[in-house]
């Protein structure tokens, strides 16, 4: 058995303790939280500590709390030369403490705690300081993924930007379609068909490719009715600015 402690009880760690206890090669040792409560549904009291000082022996430490908080937990660690991996999407592996061995395993995946998610389909990126750390990494990786990539950190801060446009961004594109339904009297049900098929579309097509709308086809007559129904200013905007750079896209090709 690979033994993990997992430190922090946000979204990621309690996916991370779930997918975890599925694998029959994986083991959570011990999970470090301020709470205690917030992760005993997941896992027996007595592997749950709020005293950092009191973690045990295991073969890898995945700290999973926020970016700003990775480097002060990683130096408040108090021993050295242990498998340290972080699952931050925009930290470098290096603002690690080096105390320990550094490593990433970073899920690239919207994860939320009441939300289920197949983990076994998420796309692990994982990086380590030296081979033999980066070998129990991908054992550990695999054992929760079908998906696993290694990726530096330099791929993985870029793949972070991208992952805010398709994911971040879309989800508040979304937001402001449902705004502007409910602010008309139509309810935001019947675009979820249409939602489902633009990500379907993408699975087969490059995006490029799977584009339609009025500013794929320069549409200006459409585009004016469109921004005259608007009645929100930061609307406004963000209509203008996707649709000029669609059209500037088109002029590209």
């Amino acid at each position: 058995m690979i033994s993990i402690t997992i430190i922090g009880s946000g979204n990621v760690a309690q996916h991370l303790i779930k997918a975890i206890s599925k694998t029959t090669i994986l083991e959570v040792t011990q999970v470090y939280v301020r709470n205690i409560d917030s992760v005993s549904h997941l896992i027996d009291y007595d592997k749950i500590t709020n005293d950092i000082s009191k973690l045990k022996n295991a073969d890898l430490y995945i700290i999973s709390v926020s970016d700003d908080a990775i480097q002060t937990v990683s130096k408040s660690l108090f021993f050295s030369n242990k498998l340290v991996a972080h699952t931050s999407g925009s930290v470098a592996m290096e603002e690690l403490s080096d105390n320990n061995r550094k490593a990433v395993l970073y899920p690239l995946q919207t994860l939320s705690k009441k939300k289920e998610v197949d983990f076994t389909t998420v796309p692990l990126c994982i990086e380590a300081q030296n081979e033999a750390d980066l070998q129990l990494l991908t054992e550990v990786a695999q054992n929760l993924s079908d998906h696993v990539y290694n990726v530096d950190s330099e791929q993985r801060k870029s793949l972070h930007v991208a992952a805010v446009f398709v994911s971040n961004f879309v989800n508040h594109l979304y937001k402001i379609g449902s705004d502007i339904c409910i602010e008309h009297k139509v309810p935001f049900e019947i675009l979820k068909p249409l939602i489902l098929e633009t990500a379907k579309k993408v699975q087969i097509m490059e995006p490029n490719e799977a584009q339609t709308g009025p500013a794929k086809r320069n549409d200006t007559s459409t585009i004016n009715k469109h921004l005259a129904i608007l009645t929100d200013e930061n609307q406004k905007d963000i209509y203008k600015i996707l649709t000029k750079s669609i059209i500037d896209n088109g002029k590209k090709l």
